[in-house]
């Protein structure tokens, strides 16, 4: 498998979408109960939140006074981790965390500031149905015959209603019919009074804002909002993609603004069931729910009726839209209940459900007590499979539609603002509430930090940041260091014995310029089987061996899977990969020679190049975590942490932890680890520590403050009582919202690397920073977003943020600048291979090499 496809399989994992990730959500699909296959109505609502309710009620400060958020207030992780407040703990960055070094530049952002707001006390309502209601629009529906109690002015997003006027009574009870005679009670329960400078108002605003898509005839998939009218087709792949928008309303530096990006949604034009179908033709009765099972598992499928993505966790081949389940008080079919709630017929009766283990509903109430069920024939499959995207025509089309250039994305932003002011019903709606929008992309300035110098070896270079890389800069200079290649071993079948030996002799010519001695390997020929592959490793990789070689001749996951785990776990040795169709293209082979041979340099402790880092006895750590979804969607955590003051030697750890166990648990004895390995390397402990914190979404930011900020500190305390050495905290995002621009001579261009943002668009709760590292060849630049969430180093903002760019040089799997940290990248690639191909911890015999790049 190669690094390119297992970054996109990661990438894929990280960014499904939940069943109910949005604010104003629904839940539709009945859910199958725990025990002896009883079915259970999703989401039945169990009471308005109060003091007595059994609502789980998430309570955060904001500083002025305590805001208390339902079971739906607190939704998609305490909403963009709102008032969590990190930045009045840092003395030093409390008047400004600013920077001033390097150059300026003039940028606009994907930012629109909200120019007007209402200044009127908001009222917030609880709405409970009764029987329960699932899909919103029918709640909408029925609260709608209510308007000359509540007025035109309100947003309900199927649970909380916002008024902004005080209803007579507290509680208040009023009947509504459904148009097939079923009488529903309706109770509106005032749960808070919110002043205009209350937090819960900006999550008013983004309610309001969807309802202004909705009018914009938008539909809501996941978190996002698409355009189904005007869906762009690719009919020769099967697939149609909705073009949208993500948006988001926040208060930032000096006032509240909306962000708002381009998204697009990949579908594909068949149902579950047709896939379903069309693979039991293909591997016949006996074997289908063996495969049916491997191929669907773990996908993510949309249903039209309500624009919900699920991701299938399991199938109930025991079930069928005959069986029943209970709602309300009363048993209802499968079958009955999508004719009744969505006037849909279910045309094959014996078709069996999927299961989708909702973790969080919408605004009906708690986590059921079962997962979803959901019907093939109703959900289309999303994305795309293994084969398409190793399709290059495929993804060549999409890439035309889905990836804009810089200039692309500013119009289609601009055209979506204007279209917003061009729409009398969106205009006369934000008018009723006293809320006004700026026409225009927000203005702003970045700086350029200046260009690295490279060492490597006893030279050093300057290299063009706008070029991918600095390979032809670094062609014929020898590397910092690299350990002899002695006694290491080259693995090939029959038919690759031509590409091993072009490889051989291409490592022969490339290693030597970069200083990399290398003695002749033992060639050993296996079988072209996965057996035949272990056990000539088996008999032939010993305790001296320093490096295997495996030319592989397929890009099969289960052969790659296997020499990783043996090479990693049983046998630990250093090893190489590379499959025979990349060897056989002469015109690339040297190229390819010449990183194969960096990577065995530095996965036996080599080092390659280095930047200038002033900071003394200082340890860099990176850690972050992939859930392994073989094992049980088993958490495992990686940390990396530099060794040398060069940042060029690193130390790593992975540790496995069950579902649900909080991932500092196992990584505090690697912390521990890391100093150990420090002092034994250096002589001394680091004096500082910067702790980079990859793989944190959104929500998730107030346990890294406080679980795991806290569980930091104790491990380094653990080493001695009078040790504390100046520490910072990290928390680093690379998917992000936020885009930036440059003019440069004339045209809309993505700003050059480097660039660091620290005004107008970060929150003013944090210490936080934008940099753009990268230069991208085609698409617009995506930025990355940095949260310093403790710091006792008192660093000033200018070298934390050149330090942090510095680090994006050091990644020796990529001669060029990447997106976040090395550590961060380091930790992101060995939790990956543990959780795709090892599912066991690697040997500590490996922690001091970089065995996993």
């Amino acid at each position: 498998m190669t690094g390119r496809a297992r970054a996109r399989s990661r990438g894929r994992a990280r960014g499904i979408e939940t069943a109910t990730p949005g604010v104003s959500q629904e839940h539709v699909v009945p859910s199958a109960g725990s025990g002896d296959g009883d079915l259970l109505g999703r989401g039945r609502q169990k009471g308005p939140p109060g003091p007595g309710a059994t609502d789980v009620i998430l309570q955060i400060s904001a500083g002025f006074h305590a805001v208390k958020f339902g079971d739906r207030g607190g939704r998609r992780g305490d909403f963009h981790d709102e008032g969590i407040c990190t930045r009045q703990a840092m003395e030093h960055v409390k008047a400004s965390k600013s920077g001033n070094s390097g150059r300026s530049i003039a940028l606009r952002a994907n930012f629109f500031a909200i120019t007007a707001r209402p200044q009127w006390v908001l009222y917030q309502y609880h709405v409970d149905y009764q029987p329960p209601m699932e899909a919103r629009r029918l709640r909408s529906a029925l609260l709608y015959h209510h308007n000359d109690l509540l007025g035109t002015a309100r947003s309900f997003d199927g649970a909380i209603l916002f008024l902004p006027h005080k209803l007579p009574n507290k509680e208040t009870v009023v009947h509504s019919e459904t148009r097939h005679g079923e009488k529903v009670q309706i109770k509106i329960t005032l749960t808070n009074e919110l002043p205009p400078s209350s937090p819960v108002c900006l999550q008013f605003y983004n309610i309001l804002f969807r309802r202004i898509l909705r009018m914009l005839d938008m539909q809501q998939i996941g978190r996002h909002y698409y355009q189904p009218k005007d869906p762009l087709s690719i009919p020769q792949h099967r697939l149609t993609i909705w073009p949208g928008f993500t948006t988001t309303i926040l208060q930032y530096e000096s006032s509240i603004m909306l962000c708002t990006d381009v998204s697009h949604k990949v579908l594909r034009s068949e149902t579950v069931l047709d896939f379903m179908v069309s693979l039991r033709q293909q591997c016949g009765p006996q074997r289908f729910p063996e495969i049916c099972a491997k191929e669907l598992i773990g996908l993510v499928v949309l249903t039209k009726y309500n624009n919900k993505t699920y991701r299938i966790d399991d199938i109930a081949w025991d079930h069928t839209p005959n069986n029943t389940f209970k709602r309300g008080d009363t048993e209802i079919s499968f079958k009955n209940y999508y004719k009744t709630q969505y006037t849909l017929d279910i045309t094959d009766g014996n078709q069996v459900l999927l299961i989708s283990h909702v973790k969080r509903l919408g605004p009906a109430g708690p986590a059921p007590p079962g997962p979803a069920m959901l019907v093939p024939e109703f959900c289309y499959l999303t994305g795309l499979t293994d084969k398409m995207r190793s399709d290059f025509n495929i993804m060549k089309e999409l890439a035309v539609h889905t990836r804009l250039s810089p200039d692309q994305r500013e119009v289609r932003l601009n055209r979506f603002v204007n279209s917003i002011e061009k729409n009398d019903e969106a205009q006369k709606e934000l008018t009723t509430w006293g809320l006004k929008f700026d026409k225009e992309l927000l203005n702003l300035t970045g700086r350029i930090l200046p260009a690295e110098k490279m060492i490597q070896g006893s030279r050093s270079y300057d290299y063009n940041p706008w070029q991918a890389d600095w390979s032809k800069e670094m062609r014929g200079l020898p590397v910092i260091s690299a350990p002899p290649l002695e006694n290491w071993i080259m693995f090939y079948t029959r038919r690759n014995a031509n590409d091993a030996q072009n490889l051989l002799q291409s490592l022969n010519k490339v290693s030597g310029p970069l200083g990399i001695r290398s003695q002749k390997p033992i060639m050993v020929e296996y079988e072209d089987y996965q057996e035949s592959l272990l056990k000539a490793l088996q008999h032939n990789v010993g305790p001296q061996t320093q490096m295997v070689v495996v030319v592989l001749p397929s890009n099969r996951k289960d052969k790659y899977d296997s020499v990783k785990k043996y090479l990693c776990v049983d046998c630990p040795t250093p090893s190489q990969c590379v499959v025979g169709r990349t060897l056989s293209r002469p015109a690339a082979l040297m190229t390819v020679a010449t990183k194969i041979a960096l990577q065995m340099a530095c996965k036996m402790g080599g080092e390659l190049w280095s930047v200038e880092i002033p900071l003394k006895q200082l340890m860099i750590v990176g850690i972050d975590c992939y859930h392994d979804i073989v094992a049980g969607r088993r958490s495992i955590g990686a940390l990396v942490a530099s060794l040398n003051h060069g940042m060029s030697r690193w130390f790593s750890r992975c540790v496995l932890q069950d579902k649900g166990q909080e991932i500092m648990d196992g990584l505090k004895m690697a912390i521990v680890g890391a100093l150990k390995e420090y002092l034994k390397f250096n002589g001394v402990l680091p004096s500082r520590i910067i702790v980079y914190r990859d793989g944190v979404g959104d929500g998730m930011l107030q346990s890294v403050v406080s679980y795991e900020v806290p569980q930091i500190i104790e491990s380094i305390r653990s080493i001695g009582q009078d040790y504390m050495p100046k520490l910072t905290v990290v928390v680093v995002k690379k998917r992000v919202s936020s885009r930036f621009f440059a003019h440069i001579d004339g045209k809309v261009a993505n700003p050059p690397p480097g660039t660091v943002i620290d005004t107008d668009v970060t929150r003013p709760e944090w210490y936080d920073f934008y940099i753009v590292s990268q230069a991208v060849r085609a698409g617009s630049v995506s930025p990355t977003h940095y949260n310093v969430v403790y710091d006792t180093s008192g660093l000033k903002p200018d070298h934390l943020q050149r330090l942090t760019y510095k680090l994006c040089h050091m990644y020796y799997n990529w001669q060029g600048i990447i997106r976040v940290p090395a550590p961060c990248q380091y930790a992101h690639k060995l939790a990956f291979l543990v959780g795709q191909s090892i599912h066991r911890e690697p040997s500590m015999k490996l922690e001091d090499y970089l065995f996993y790049l």
